[in-house]
């Protein structure tokens, strides 16, 4: 890797803070890995952070997939995360069109008005929240998970979107009207593809922040037949009162993170590339 650091002594320093925090980032992982193997008898005898003893208790896993039904939980975090981040991509990509391609009077205005927005904790607005999808009686429904998360990440996708169709040619609408196009498709058919790098950036970013949450998890859902991995993680621990499994508690965060971190691994450099673009563009 190239820093363009020529004094060795800088670099030294350079190099030596990267390898701290890589270690401080990849050793609660690797941790969590080992102690997923092992059983309260390994915790308690032995230190926390010690090795496991052979045969390594694979058991775990499946136990915490069958017993405490993480396969109902991990489909339900899989249609809130998908069914969400597909429902934001649509209304920002429309939105950040409109606002990049037909302003119109006060469209700065509500522009700085979205991106304002991204300022404010969502976690403020809780309790009006709950007593709004009450009053729609969408409490312990996953659509009402979908529609909030789905709004919560609105204003992040306008703000990367609206520098992308700002940076493309004019002349590629005006070529889409001549062979006969409407707005809707040249919308789909030509703006929307050539966003793409914006899209996956946004796709990306909205995943991993919905697959983890875990505060408007617990206020919408209060059905055990609807919770989310987060939520899930939570009630087993208490539901273990005095005698917490270690082992199988360690194993279902896993299920939490893998996912996650694969996603995240693969699709990196198109995270820090997408938004870089967006915003400078």
């Amino acid at each position: 890797m190239e820093t363009g650091i020529r004094n060795p002594v800088l670099k030294v320093v350079f190099y030596a803070i990267l390898l701290l925090w890589s270690v401080s980032v990849i050793y609660p992982l690797i941790w969590t890995v080992l102690d997923a193997l092992k059983d309260n008898e390994q915790f308690f005898l032995n230190a926390p952070w010690s090795l496991p003893r052979l045969p390594l208790l694979w058991d775990n896993f499946a136990y915490v997939w069958n017993h405490y039904h993480f396969d109902r939980y991990f489909v339900n975090s899989l249609v809130v995360t998908v069914g969400s981040t597909l429902l934001g991509l649509i209304l920002s990509a429309t939105t950040a069109y409109v606002l990049a391609r037909y302003p119109f009077r006060g469209s700065g205005l509500l522009y700085l008005l979205y991106i304002s927005s991204m300022m404010v904790p969502f976690i403020l607005a809780l309790i009006p929240l709950f007593f709004l999808m009450n009053s729609f009686h969408l409490i312990n429904k996953p659509i009402g998970l979908i529609l909030v998360y789905a709004s919560s990440q609105f204003a992040f996708g306008i703000f990367v979107l609206v520098g992308f169709f700002k940076s493309l040619p004019k002349e590629l609408e005006e070529s889409s009207v001549i062979d006969g196009a409407s707005h809707f498709g040249t919308f789909f058919r030509v703006m929307l593809p050539l966003s793409q790098p914006g899209l996956i950036t946004i796709a990306i970013v909205n995943v991993l922040n919905i697959w983890n949450e875990y505060i408007i998890g617990t206020i919408l859902i209060n059905d055990p037949q609807q919770y989310t991995l987060p939520v899930e993680i939570a009630v087993m621990q208490k539901e273990m009162q005095y005698r917490t499994e270690w082992g199988p508690l360690f194993a279902g965060l896993l299920f939490t993170i893998v996912p996650v971190l694969i996603v995240y691994i693969a699709f990196q450099r198109k995270i820090a590339s997408g938004i870089t673009a967006g915003a400078i563009k």
